[in-house]
């Protein structure tokens, strides 16, 4: 074993993530071309990667562990389309393995790093022999070794290339998820030796416009906490109160109480909306929730005690699911995939007790999936082949019944297996 001390620095990993985001803008649309991660894959990851590195614009964060946690809050809520949900669920490790250093060794970062490929052969567990997972198992095997001989960073990320190209070579094709896999690792290595362009983003600069046709990431921001307070003051004006936070949030309800006013906002800066209100009063009762993760969805003051939830690619579609039925409907297609954001947001309306989200197309799939993860037993999932499925799933849906109990019904009715 080597006697290597190389240190990585917060400043390091912003490179590296940067690098990847700047590889994907330049494979994107080759990757589209490949079969083997749905529809538009490579526009689904590029898209995920936007809204991981967004919050790195202005944060003033500059510990690893620090920014590991915020690329992987941002990346698992803006994550669109299987590729996308298993590159954010790769970062989601990336954090786990990060969590509370100020820097890290280079042993350090490949153990997380390891632990990044492991979550992200979690994300799809019912399909293990698929290139994408066969890959990135000899990409782990490759940076174990490499992590166990002590060497640095870069040697570890060029080993865990070299792996993966000798399974791919076993395998024998390439499909678009092993090219995701090595896109990532070549522009996080590109990204540590600062030897990139990236054409629409340099965080060292700013963010500038996207470039025509490229997708903007400035479009792909999430706002991945919930704050709830109480602003203890009666006599406040409601709707400049409520003007002000919207600056800052995504979504915002302000109730007045007996006591007060009620906020129930998305943000991605916190301590932004905590500071605005502050001058208005006294807050009492505030809680926030990192809506990535696992967490209760609270019934704050439901309307309905179920509800459907789905997805349609167009106004006719949203038309003829509201006429059928459904009760909030997300806008996404095949394409364009709803984000795993956007589902657990719609499921935060407070219109209902319970949702049953359905899905009509395999590559909403794994977003359905991360976004029942995240609000647990409150939700349930229809998901089925096609278009037809869903329609047959909407007419045995009974309000009377709870999500649970709709859940089973309305599968059997659509032929489906069980979520």
């Amino acid at each position: 074993m080597t006697g290597n001390r190389e240190v990585i620095t917060g400043s390091d990993f912003k490179r590296m993530v940067s690098g990847a985001y700047s590889e994907f803008l330049l494979e994107y649309e080759e990757i589209n071309a490949l079969k083997g991660a749905g529809h538009m894959p490579g526009t689904h990851i590029l898209r995920t990667m936007g809204a991981a590195v967004m919050p790195l614009s202005d944060t003033k964060d500059d510990s690893i562990g620090g920014l590991a946690r915020r690329i992987a809050t941002a990346a698992v809520f803006g994550a669109r389309g299987s590729a996308g949900v298993v590159l954010a669920q790769m970062f989601r490790g990336l954090g786990k393995g990060l969590s509370g250093k100020y820097n890290a060794t280079s042993s350090e970062f490949g153990k997380a790093f390891q632990y990044g490929i492991l979550y992200a052969q979690r994300a799809v567990p019912e399909e293990p022999e698929q290139p994408l997972i066969m890959v990135a198992k000899a990409v782990a095997k490759g940076a174990y070794h490499a992590v166990r001989a002590n060497l640095p960073i870069s040697e570890i990320l060029q080993a865990a290339i070299e792996a993966g190209k000798q399974a791919l070579a076993q395998i024998g094709q390439e499909d678009a998820g092993a090219r995701i896999m090595f896109t990532f690792l070549t522009g996080c290595l590109k990204g540590l030796d600062g030897n990139f362009v990236s054409p629409t983003v340099s965080l060292s600069l700013g963010l500038e416009a996207g470039q025509l046709g490229l997708p903007d990431p400035r479009q792909d921001l999430v706002r991945p906490y919930c704050v709830r307070f109480t602003v203890c003051n009666t006599r406040m004006d409601v709707p400049e109160f409520e003007r002000h936070l919207r600056e800052y949030s995504s979504f915002a309800l302000v109730e007045r109480h007996e006591k007060g006013i009620e906020v129930h906002l998305h943000t991605d800066h916190v301590g932004k909306v905590v500071e605005q209100a502050v001058g208005w009063g006294p807050i009492k009762n505030l809680h926030i929730t990192n809506m990535s993760e696992g967490h209760v969805l609270s019934a704050h003051g439901a309307l309905m005690r179920v509800a459907l939830l789905a997805v349609a690619e167009n106004k006719v579609q949203a038309r003829e699911m509201q006429e059928a039925g459904v009760h909030i409907i997300v806008s996404g297609g095949e394409s364009s995939c709803p984000s795993v954001g956007e589902l657990v947001n719609a499921a935060h309306s407070d219109l209902a007790s319970s949702y049953v989200m359905l899905s009509w197309s395999r590559d909403f799939r794994l977003a359905f999936r991360q976004a029942k993860r995240l609000l647990g037993d409150r939700v349930e999932l229809v998901l089925c082949q096609d278009k037809m499925q869903q329609a047959k799933a909407i007419k045995a849906f009974d309000p009377e019944k709870d999500a649970a109990e709709n859940s089973r019904i309305m599968q059997q009715a659509a032929g489906v297996a069980e979520s």
